[in-house]
């Protein structure tokens, strides 16, 4: 499938997904965000892919937002359409079965730092930076991401104030998992899609899955979830199958 706004490509074990409009800022236009829920799917359907890294093109912006040439040239009823079509792919992307790494190449902000916070993890460069906007422009949005992401008192901060966010206190605060020099950016976040995919298969979304239910539930409750997902779709194999290489090189058999 051809695109306009994103770029595609499969690499080992990973997907990557390059946000391709750098006149823009990589801003969320329909078709980017269109293009990026259907190659999104794509690398869930594809049994070779671990995980699913998104990043952007330059070295100026992973996104800058939504955009708002675009936006400002709709109609009361095609903003509506456009809100709830991008309601429903932020909880897809959020939701996705494989893992998905954010490379921050540069400012997130608005519907970028949005964005950024529904991946499952981040990593950033000294050129990383977010901003949640929502406030200044009168929206509200990322509420639901960021006090899982930086914790409820520091996600209250963030949006009420819209302040900058650089890289290091991105990292100090979890907004960043890790943080690399630019130039180590990439080879970063493939190395993370590499021991992903040393792990099983199967059981990797299948803990993704039960993390994002447990969202919510109480103590006991998230006991129960993981030891209910376990019992119905994702047995442990037999101790001589997991452990065939220890078995192998301590000569137990």
């Amino acid at each position: 499938m051809a695109f306009e706004a994103i770029t595609v490509e499969k690499r080992e074990s990973a997907g990557l997904i390059t946000l391709d409009r750098p006149e823009k800022l990589n801003a969320l236009s329909n078709t980017l965000a269109n293009e990026l829920d259907s190659a999104v799917t794509g690398f869930e359907q594809d049994d070779e892919v671990k995980a699913i890294i998104i990043t952007g093109v330059g070295e100026k912006a992973f996104s800058a937002g939504g955009d708002i040439h675009e936006m400002s040239g709709l109609s009361e009823a095609e903003l509506k359409e456009r809100s709830v079509r991008r309601v429903a792919q932020f909880w897809h992307w959020a939701t996705c079965k494989k893992p998905t790494i954010a490379a921050i190449n540069g400012l997130a902000y608005g519907g970028g730092a949005l964005l950024s916070s529904v991946f499952d993890m981040r990593i950033g460069c000294e050129r990383s930076s977010f901003r949640f906007l929502g406030a200044t422009y009168g929206r509200v949005n990322s509420t639901w991401t960021l006090p899982l992401i930086v914790g409820l008192p520091v996600a209250k901060e963030l949006l009420f104030t819209a302040r900058v966010v650089d890289a290091e206190d991105a990292f100090r605060i979890g907004l960043l998992n890790k943080l690399v020099p630019a130039a180590e950016l990439m080879k970063a976040s493939f190395d993370m899609v590499k021991l992903i995919a040393g792990n099983d298969a199967r059981v990797v979304p299948g803990i993704k899955d039960i993390l994002n239910r447990s969202v919510g539930m109480g103590f006991s409750e998230m006991y129960e979830n993981e030891m209910h997902t376990v019992a119905a779709s994702l047995k442990a194999p037999h101790p001589s199958e997991s452990f065939a290489g220890f078995l192998k090189r301590t000569g137990k058999h």
